[in-house]
């Protein structure tokens, strides 16, 4: 089929004919050209990144996936080539034959691969014409994300967006080569399931041919993979797609992918060995980096007790110190008013955080913390005054010489050093700090940019006391196995059952978690009764995995590791949408597609399901409601 298209050049009428498919067969791309290849005739195709016309020559870059290629129109050889190439414009999309040529000199390009070369031009073809973008590729950053996600396939163009969708590719491959010589089979899971309202919500999916009834998007396949493993399958994974219905954040979306495992007859240091060399080889691969195995590991205990959070970043170091025992024997009222309600006393000391004046401190970093539920900040910055350290300013006047000298030991203080106190509930202290701390460490530039600190945090209590509805709540999900030697407070000590789970976290953000599992029914039932999960409700929920275990399940464990948050950090984005092709936005809205978006009637009819707006309607429609 051909299409023919007029153009009107300085008085003569050009046909410029267009085929479906190029009569120009592709022998390069765009980013593949040298020096070396100077007098070889090559076919180019892709977008018109940039057109600049001097007059006589006109000067593409031509630009696909793998990079851009000068290309030059020139009029004393090729006149009605160059006719036609004054009239493209950029993002067109086009076909180009041409002879490669070294650039004349001092006319190089360093920054480019394809730097030192260009393209003659010989024969064109426009493949496609497009519209004007809403954006300039090249200026896209100082773009509305907005705008950018509603036209996303040209913000998809940007190399910077391609190559991010690379590295998630090479991650996938490299992740699914290691796990099959590890002897690992990749087994999909079903994408409609049972609804099992534990922890996050589900998104529902009416069922057209059982009325009245859902399936549920997989939160994790979680009781699949187990299943797998009471099925012989014995060394499963997968990279799935999981929902949840939670209020998106710059690093969650509502669908996610992880990279999914389970295994038979494993520990817990058998899961972390296998999966923290993994992390390794992508690290290796994508970065050029060596990580250090094995990674280092810390209790859940000593990570809350020293940062605050079960997820620290060990960049830097500033551990939260409790000075409980000395804050009790000032008279600052705040301090000994919080401990005497059971709280605690916690601090940090930021290293040269004198730069941060009265004001900084009292509105700014006050106001950091208090967004987190602190009720307040004390503060004291430490001087050197005739070489011994005192402290100044704050809450420096309610401790005395000896408590101050206290302090300073305590958190190895040094001249400059501002110290800052939080009192209440140890849970809020820590909820308050933890952020505190990580904000001081960027803004006092504690770690060097590109720097990694790999961490297993292990021993995590198998429950966590909901104080609102008085019960036990489990910390990951009711299937972690609690470790051998705490079976026994299954009965009496239930707070202090440490679990078989184990989570790897990197510069502050969790990358992958997971534990070893429940896989006998007694033990299974045992955890259930603390949770206030009948009988009749573990039946209900999860019936058929409670079934599976009774005939033959083997001792197993798993973990998941969130391929969106490792390609974050893999290519130093802070933004989880920038990682996924087609992401939704904080609303958990699809801008190109507009979706969620409304159905008809006839939809809802066929799915027997009525919508507030419907019902409206047909409640104003006399003797509709009785049909």
């Amino acid at each position: 089929m051909l299409i023919t298209c007029f153009s009107a050049i300085a008085g003569t009428r050009i046909n410029i004919f267009l085929k479906v498919f190029s009569m120009l067969k592709r022998t390069r791309n765009c980013g593949q050209l040298r020096l070396e290849d100077s007098g070889l005739k090559v076919v180019l195709a892709g977008w018109v990144n940039s057109y600049r016309d001097h007059g006589n020559l006109v000067f593409i870059d031509l630009r696909d996936r793998e990079g851009l290629t000068q290309i030059v129109f020139n009029p004393e050889t090729q006149p009605e080539v160059h006719k036609i190439a004054r009239t493209i414009r950029c993002e067109w999309v086009i076909a180009i034959e041409g002879i490669v040529e070294p650039r004349s000199e001092g006319m190089e390009n360093p920054k480019l691969g394809t730097g030192a070369i260009e393209v003659a031009v010989e024969k064109l073809e426009i493949l496609n014409k497009a519209k004007t973008p809403p954006f300039e590729l090249d200026n896209a950053d100082k773009t509305a994300e907005e705008t950018r996600l509603a036209y996303r396939y040209i913000d998809l163009r940007r190399p910077v967006m391609q190559k991010k969708l690379k590295v998630r590719h090479k991650v996938t491959m490299l992740a699914r080569d290691y796990f099959d010589k590890l002897g690992f089979w990749e087994i999909e899971t079903p994408m409609l399931g049972k609804s099992t309202p534990e922890g996050a919500r589900d998104f529902l999916v009416p069922s057209r041919l059982v009325p009245n009834t859902f399936y549920a998007l997989p939160q994790s396949p979680q009781l699949f993979k187990q299943i797998l493993m009471v099925s012989d399958i014995e060394k499963y994974f997968q990279i799935v797609r999981c929902f949840r219905d939670e209020d998106p954040r710059a690093d969650r979306q509502a669908e996610f992918t992880q990279i999914d495992v389970e295994m038979s007859f494993v520990e817990p240091d058998d899961i972390i060995t296998i999966h923290e060399t993994l992390v390794a080889k992508i690290w290796k691969e994508i970065l050029v980096v060596d990580v250090k195995l094995p990674m280092r590991r810390m209790t859940y205990q000593e990570a809350m007790r020293d940062y605050g959070i079960d997820r620290p970043d060990l960049r830097f170091d500033m551990k939260l110190k409790d000075i409980s025992d000395i804050a009790k024997q000032t008279a600052f009222k705040v301090f000994t008013s919080a401990i005497e309600k059971g709280g605690i006393v916690k601090g940090l000391c930021a290293p040269a955080g004198e730069k941060y004046s009265r004001s900084d401190i009292e509105k700014t970093l006050t106001n950091f913390v208090m967004d987190y539920g602190a009720k307040g900040l004390a503060w004291a910055k430490v001087k050197a005054e005739d070489g011994k350290l005192s402290l100044l300013g704050g809450s420096a006047k309610f401790f005395s010489p000896e408590q101050a000298k206290q302090l300073l030991e305590r958190f190895n203080a040094k001249a400059d050093d501002l110290l800052l106190f939080v009192a209440d509930q140890e849970a809020a202290a820590n909820k308050a700090l933890a952020p505190l701390r990580c904000k001081l460490g960027r803004e006092l530039k504690l770690y060097e940019e590109g720097r990694f600190e790999f961490l297993w945090v292990v021993d995590f209590p198998l429950f966590e006391w909901n104080e609102d509805e008085k019960r036990y709540d489990s910390l990951h999900h009711p299937f972690t196995a609690p470790i051998d030697e705490d079976l026994a407070k299954l009965e009496t000590d239930p707070a202090h059952i440490r679990s078989k789970a184990y989570d790897i976290v990197l510069n502050g953000s969790e990358i992958g978690g997971g534990s070893i599992r429940i896989h006998n029914m007694k033990t299974q039932q045992k955890v259930f009764d603390l949770l206030n999960i009948s009988r009749k409700q573990a039946q209900e929920r999860f019936g058929f995995f409670l079934n599976a275990l009774e005939y033959g399940a083997p001792p197993h464990g798993g973990i998941a590791l969130g391929l969106d948050r490792m390609v974050m950090i893999l290519t130093g984005t802070e933004n989880i949408r920038d990682v996924i092709a087609f992401p939704k936005t904080q609303r958990g809205q699809c801008l190109l597609t507009e979706a969620p978006s409304e159905v008809d009637l006839k939809q809802l009819n066929e799915l027997n399901l009525r919508v507030q707006k419907h019902s409206q309607i047909i409640d104003e429609i006399p003797g509709e409601k009785q049909q």
